[in-house]
Order: C-alpha cells, then structure tokens, then sequence
C-alpha cells in the first residue's frame, strides 16, 4: 500500500477533547443539539451543520453545506484549529473498557480505492454518498477518517510501539469513556516502506466517506486539462489498524410494519422458515441463530446451517434478509428502504425494546456480530456484506485530524 503524509488541521491541545465530535452519522439530530450544548466547540457544527440551522431545514439543503463551511472557516480563524506547518503521519490509539487499539493516520489514494486495493464490505446509500460528496466539495476538505483495517504487519507495529514513547499531541478521555492518544510520528520514512509490505487495505468504517472522496476526486480531474494523479484531491486521510485489535459489534435491525400482516400471522409465518423458541435471550449465544423482538417479547430464531455455503449466504445477516426481510416483510433493498432502521450494537438490546414498544418499529431483530476474519473473506471475494452489518467500536472522532485541499 502506498499512503501519504498531510499537513492536518487539527485542535490546539487545550481544546481538543471538546471539538473532537462522534462521527456524523452516529446521531440524530436531537443527540447532536445536546453535545453541541455541552460543548459549544463541538466539531459537530462542521459535519452536521443542520443544527445551526432552522429545524424546518432539509438535512441536504444547500444552506447547510454553506452553514458547515462558514463553521470550519470560523474554527480555524478564532485559531481553535490549526495548520501542522509540514507533513506529517500520526499514531491514533483508542482504549476503551479494556480494549485497546492501534492505528496510523495517513492520506490513502483514490486510485487505491477504485482500482480495488482498499477493499469495500458493503455498498453505499445514494442519498448518504451524495451528501459527503457535496460536503468535501463544500469545504475543500475531508472532515472525517475512513477506519481501514490490514492483516497484521510486524514492521508496522514496531513503529507504532515506538512511536508511542514519544510524547502525545493528545491524550484525553470523552464522555463515552474512550481514550484518545494521538502522537506525530517521527519515523516518516520507515513507515512508508513498511507498508509497502501491506497487499492490501479493507474499510471497516467509511464506506460513504472513501466513496464521496473518490467521486470528487473524479470531477476535479475533469476539470484539470492534464491531471498528474498526485493532486492533493486525489488523497483521503484514514486510519489504519491491524486487524487482530479490532472490535466489532452486532449490527441490529428494526422494522416500521409488518407489511400488512397480524402480529400471530407474522409469527406464524416467522415459525415455518425458522426453528422458533420463546422467551429467548435477546443476546444471541452464537452464529445460526437471531433473537426476535416481537408483542412484547424475546424470540429466537434458529436454523440448520448449510453444508458448503458461500461465506456471503451463511452470514446471520444474509439469511435473515434472505428468507424473511425479503420475501416476508417486503424489505428488497435495505440501502434505500425506508422502513428499516439500523441500530448499533453500543446502543444495547434495550434500544430495540424501546423501539417497539413506543411504536416506532414494530418488530426488531438481534443479532450476533459478524467476525473480522468473515468480512475479509467476503471482501476477497470480491463481495458484498448487506448493508449495515458491522459496528466498530469504538468510533474514531471527527475534527482531531483533517485533510484540506
């Protein structure tokens, strides 16, 4: 893998623990207003600028992009952010109950991406690439990190661990409990050879952010009479970790209806296609097996997996969008349905309780987390996961490190 030093926009010390935001895309809006309040410097006036902005605006108006614009503008002209003065790699380790984990900060290039060596696990959503891809152009900058992952390299550990004797440009804990330890690396050189010995990169987070950033990367080229490849544009700034440190949790499901059956005809159905238990643990204790919440109560869903599947077709998630979002519930195409909604696994079973029991959903589905090593797989084979199927935790934070161009 070839990556690339950048002279980040980054925090001054004292004030990065309050403009390092959760990801965009992790909350609502109402979540965003309350971390906003808490913390007036919130990196979230940049990627979800809608909250400066009257609640009647459409999240994908043309004045949020130039709301998000005017907010980066400002955070770097009250000097809350500043310029590294040259190129630089960074060390980003993250601690979280007991988990700790590795990566390096770098640019990644789009050609890379493109031509298949950073490899995707899942498709993206129309409307949410199109999003970044107007926000990066907005501000001439990506705001967030893609989270890649590699098979572990020993090279590239050493350097991490000896990067991690100097001392920090940051070190904090954020309200979730995570700890964030960035350091500049000081080996520049020997880390980019030591990545040459990587074949290859997998997004583990970021989909739409790696696929809005080589999407602009094309229509600047389109305008260059001779692009040379090496523009800034053509790079994005991403995290990469060695697989054997990464922790992903399950990725659960909540339906809005029944598609117009009853309660007991959608149970009754729900029974032909899988061994069905009542009472179940809402946890699932392993794979071949979903936990149902449905009226109040914990199903398990169970099955008999089959002999000599494809490594895709025997995921818990694809059998169960197989034989029941699909030709039961009416859920064809899970990136653009509206009636499905996606909850992390960091939120808990009780979340989907919630859900339903409020009426928002009416029935919502648990499931175990699927294995980095299976998502591997299924990327080199050069497939896809269906949507939404991991949650990595934890998540790394917008506004620490940002690339401009």
């Amino acid at each position: 893998m070839r990556i690339q030093s950048f002279k980040a926009w980054r925090p001054v010390a004292a004030a990065a623990a309050e403009v390092a935001s959760v990801p965009y895309d992790v909350v609502d809006r109402a979540e965003a207003l309350r971390e906003v309040q808490a913390k007036p410097l919130s990196f979230l006036h940049v990627t979800r600028a809608e909250i400066d902005l009257s609640e009647a605006t459409q999240p994908y108006a043309e004045a949020v992009y130039a709301k998000a614009r005017a907010n980066f503008e400002a955070l770097r002209k009250q000097g809350v952010l500043v310029r590294e003065d040259e190129p630089a790699f960074f060390v980003y380790r993250q601690e979280w109950q007991g988990h700790v984990q590795r990566g390096v900060a770098a640019c990644c290039h789009i050609d890379d991406y493109t031509g298949g060596r950073i490899k995707q696990h899942e498709r993206t959503r129309p409307d949410k690439e199109a999003d970044r891809l107007r926000h990066i152009l907005a501000l001439r900058a990506h705001t967030g990190l893609v989270f890649l992952a590699y098979r572990d390299e020993s090279a590239v550990d050493a350097l991490v661990r000896t990067t991690e004797e100097l001392a920090p440009l940051y070190d904090f804990t954020a309200g979730d409990g995570v700890r964030h330890i960035v350091w500049r690396v000081g080996a520049m050189r020997e880390l980019t050879e030591a990545f040459k010995g990587v074949p290859c990169l997998y997004i583990a987070d970021g989909h739409h952010r790696a696929a809005a950033a080589a999407r602009v990367a094309e229509q600047l080229r389109a305008q260059e009479q001779k692009p040379a490849g090496s523009e800034e544009y053509n790079w994005f700034p991403a995290v990469m970790f060695p697989a054997s440190q990464l922790k992903i949790l399950s990725y659960n499901r909540c339906i809005r209806d029944l598609n117009g059956l009853t309660e007991a005809a959608f149970l009754e159905t729900v029974g032909r296609r899988f061994k069905l238990t009542a009472n179940a643990d809402p946890t699932p204790p392993g794979t071949a097996q979903i936990a149902m919440f449905l009226g109040g109560r914990w199903f398990g869903l169970s099955w008999l997996p089959e002999r000599n599947a494809e490594a895709l077709a025997a995921l818990d998630v694809s059998v169960l969008q197989d034989r029941l979002l699909c030709p039961v519930l009416g859920i064809t195409d899970p990136r653009t349905d509206k009636r499905i909604e996606f909850i992390g696994g960091i939120r808990g079973v009780t979340e989907l309780e919630a859900r339903v029991q409020t009426g928002r959903s009416a029935v919502a589905f648990s499931l175990a987390p699927v294995t980095i090593a299976q998502l591997m797989t299924v990327a080199d084979q050069g497939k896809c996961l269906p949507p939404k199927s991991t949650w990595f935790e934890p998540k790394l934070r917008d506004g620490l490190l940002v690339h401009t161009f």
